[in-house]
């Protein structure tokens, strides 16, 4: 046998394409298109120097303050890390650790079955119903944990506070992680559960709504005693994950929450206007609550207008994958790099 025979094999997570040519709207991985707060780059100014030298500090306590003053919650109920996807996967590590299989659907975001296989987890997909639609009596079944996505991705379908407490109350027995992304974007967070249900948490992270997905800050809150078997799984694999500017920005971005809603604002008001110019060129439309729109043409193949729209240098997502391979999810840019979009795609279809 060869060495490479023991080599732990996985179909890996691919990210959305990253070009790098100038002149080109880039709407394929739901960045925001707003810069960060003022407040981000004067924190920034401070970094560098003699204290670059020093590990950060490991417990990242200024941000898990700032978090939980933000959302009226204990230091001790917060987990920081490098991004929603660093702390999802820490949550699959120290959550997911029976033979039952974990559930999640089986249209989502494509992390969840990577992690699954690369840490072992025996993992079941749920179909969603007509319309994309998350059912939550279809996860009141057996299993070692429910992961849900809240607004769901690719879809941007967002669950009720009442479909997710379905949900985590009918599992007692199993932690629910409701990975809440673009919760911002128009849907509800369910956070006010965590108080009534111990076996939940949320994640959230700084990449969507705070305009930081270069910074890599995400948090999960949840009851002490997740938190904990969060922080030990941590510190037992890497006990210094976040770095000093990201923790001395990510507090900067708490504190200027004027900002935070008005850029929310501004993306929700665009997203809606360019819902009504997608179905104005007989596109069907999703009923996105996140930054995104999940769209699917009439008659034209989206794998069509995929490549049309990346010959003229605007990029947007396409999945070749069962259930979703005619759809795009358009990420919510500014309103010159929608309207550029909605020219290039009527000359697209005036071809078609």
């Amino acid at each position: 046998m060869s060495y490479q025979d023991y080599f732990r094999k996985v179909t890996p997570y691919v990210p959305g394409e990253q070009p790098k040519e100038d002149d080109i709207v880039k709407l394929n991985t739901n960045e925001n298109p707003y810069p960060p707060s003022p407040k981000v780059a004067s924190a920034l100014k401070n970094v560098g120097g003699a204290q670059s030298r020093k590990y950060p500090d490991p417990t990242a306590a200024l941000l898990r303050d700032a978090l939980a003053e933000r959302y009226g919650v204990r230091s001790s109920q917060v987990f920081v890390g490098v991004g929603s996807d660093d702390v999802l996967g820490m949550c699959f590590l120290t959550f997911f650790n029976s033979e039952r299989p974990i559930l999640f659907p089986e249209v989502t975001y494509s992390f969840y079955p990577v992690w699954a296989e690369l840490f072992r987890i025996p993992y079941r997909t749920v179909a969603l119903r007509e319309g994309f639609r998350i059912v939550p009596e279809d996860y009141l079944t057996e299993n070692g944990g429910v992961v849900i996505a809240n607004p769901n991705a690719p879809t941007g379908i967002a669950l009720s506070v009442s479909e997710i407490e379905t949900i985590v109350a009918g599992n007692p027995d199993s932690v629910v992680i409701v990975d809440e992304a673009y919760v911002d974007f128009g849907a509800v967070s369910c956070q006010c559960l965590l108080n009534k249900y111990p076996n939940l948490a949320v994640v959230q992270t700084f990449s969507k709504s705070r305009s930081m997905a270069g910074m890599r800050i995400g948090y999960c809150i949840a009851g002490e005693p997740l938190i904990a078997a969060l922080q030990n799984v941590k510190y037992s694999y890497n006990s210094y994950t976040m770095n000093e500017a990201s923790i001395l920005a990510g507090k900067a971005a708490l504190e200027d929450e004027a900002y935070f809603v008005e850029c929310c604002k501004r993306i929700a008001e665009t997203r809606e206007w360019a819902r009504q110019e997608f179905e104005k060129l007989s596109f069907v439309c999703t009923d996105s609550k996140a930054n995104f729109l999940f769209v699917s043409h009439r008659s034209v193949p989206a794998k069509r207008i995929f490549e049309a729209l990346r010959e003229r240098k605007i990029f947007v997502r396409y999945f070749a994958q069962p259930h979703i391979d005619n759809y795009l999810r358009v990420t919510i840019g500014t309103r010159a790099e929608m309207e550029r979009l909605f020219s290039a795609l009527r000359g697209i279809l005036a071809e078609a």
